[in-house]
């Protein structure tokens, strides 16, 4: 038989670390798998894959076929030397997977290369019995039957930030790839209901367990990662700003608010509020609400930026009062020197 180049198959370098592998795995898986890909020999493709990371992301898998693996190239007969598993006791002891007939119906063919590495002295797995589909070194069968848990799945969700205040229930449509009864590829809506948890930030992630991409021979679903981000808010609505645990606000006040003191209402994420205002506040300034930010153990805080509105002169009436304003305040000098600096 020839020997077979998983690092090739998988499209890694031979140092690739486990986070590597599982990357190129989910892209492969999803571009072969038999159920929705259009290439020509998907399956063919989908089960080398499967073969490959099934050996690549255990590491005692890997130790072995790397030892064989210096002595050997893609396409060169293979036969493993007959002391290669030598002084190891029970070699793939630890390796795990079900033969046919455990799982009747869900078997999948590994590779004539695969069995000749791996399936050389291999003891029963524990718990397994001794019977046709599990008797070791007794014409077991060929044909064994692995399950892979299917490839986690990530999304990015909007939500608003009064949310993030009380916990809100959410529901999400996902078009999921399916082949209908003629063989013909489709996408089928999926409603996911989830909860979205009090206090969560944005960057953060919302796990649904279960409902990422199918296993194959069997195993278990993935998981569903949501990625959280704050949905922009309408025009003439409140501009929030968050950092991390902290919420922002700016606050347009007037010109004599700003002098003289004042008491408005503002909104918050939580409701609205009255602020007050101190005398001689200037644009820019922050007032704190201590413990009015992002929900948690630690709550953050929330600020209002004041921010100076100015009221625009559209009529002689109103020139003529910042006329006399500017009389009143000639000595005041917003620009300190800088006019005396040519």
């Amino acid at each position: 038989m020839e020997y077979k180049d998983y690092y090739k198959i998988m499209g890694v370098e031979r140092h690739a670390t486990p986070d590597e592998l599982k990357k190129a795995h989910r892209k492969l898986a999803r571009k072969y798998h038999p159920d929705v890909s259009q290439e020509k020999d998907a399956e063919a493709h989908f089960k080398d894959i499967s073969e490959a990371y099934e050996v690549l992301r255990d590491p005692e898998k890997r130790a072995a076929y790397d030892q064989l693996g210096r002595h050997w190239k893609a396409g060169q007969d293979f036969r493993p030397p007959p002391d290669w598993n030598a002084g190891t006791e029970h070699p793939g002891r630890g390796f795990e997977w079900a033969f046919a007939g455990d799982q009747p119906g869900q078997g999948a063919d590994f590779s004539d290369f695969f069995e000749s590495l791996f399936s050389r002295g291999f003891a029963t797995p524990p718990g397994r019995g001794t019977g046709a589909a599990g008797a070791a070194g007794n014409g077991r069968s060929r044909r064994q039957a692995f399950s892979s848990q299917g490839e986690d799945q990530h999304a990015k969700i909007m939500i608003d930030l009064e949310d993030v205040y009380s916990g809100a229930a959410k529901t999400l449509s996902l078009r999921v790839p399916q082949l209908d009864a003629q063989g013909r590829r489709v996408e089928q809506t999926h409603q996911i209901s989830f909860d979205v948890p009090k206090g969560i930030r944005a960057g953060q992630h919302i796990r649904l367990t279960g409902q990422g991409s199918p296993g194959t021979g069997g195993g278990p679903p993935g998981d569903l990662y949501l990625e959280v981000a704050f949905r922009p808010r309408a025009s003439g609505s409140p501009n929030y700003r968050v950092d991390k645990h902290d919420v922002y606000l700016d606050l347009p006040i007037t010109p004599w608010e700003a002098a003289l003191g004042a008491e408005v209402q503002a909104p918050t994420p939580s409701g609205t509020v009255e602020v007050k205002i101190p005398p001689a506040s200037s644009s820019g300034r922050k007032l704190r609400l201590k413990g009015r930010g992002i929900p948690g153990s630690t709550p953050g805080d929330f600020y209002f930026v004041l921010q100076l509105v100015t009221p625009p002169a559209h009529t002689e009436a109103d020139k003529s009062f910042y006329t006399d304003m500017a009389r009143q305040f000639k000595v005041f000098k917003p620009r300190g020197d800088w006019d005396q600096r040519r």
